[in-house]
């Protein structure tokens, strides 16, 4: 079955950094887009970085230049490096791909605080 499993949330302090990491299993991870989403307590979820099988990179504008997606297609990882936190960027991170619908993970927590 398809599963998506994120680590590397944690807590940091503004302008420190994380790496996420995704691991996919139970579909064609290879030709794949991936995306990063993140929802903050009260608030939608949102959009935050794409990346598809060729590779090509998308990203909210909250997060260019910022954040960096990438993957690695012999691991079936997609790992989301994210430098220069700030407090907005406090959120439930979540991988996400499409087989036949919408597939989730359980989410890794973010919290940046001084």
């Amino acid at each position: 079955q398809v599963q998506l499993v994120e680590s590397g949330g944690g807590l940091v302090q503004p302008g420190g950094s994380l790496r996420l990491s995704c691991a996919a299993s139970g579909f064609i991870f290879r030709i794949s887009t991936i995306s990063w989403y993140r929802q903050a307590l009260g608030k939608q979820r949102e959009l935050v970085a794409t990346i598809t099988g060729l590779g090509s990179t998308n990203y909210a504008d909250s997060v260019k230049g910022r954040f960096t997606i990438s993957r690695d297609n012999a691991k079936n990882t997609v790992s989301l490096q994210m430098n220069n936190l700030q407090p907005e960027d406090t959120a439930v991170y979540y991988c996400n791909t499409k087989v036949r619908y919408d597939r989730w993970g359980q989410g890794t927590q973010v919290t940046v605080s001084s």
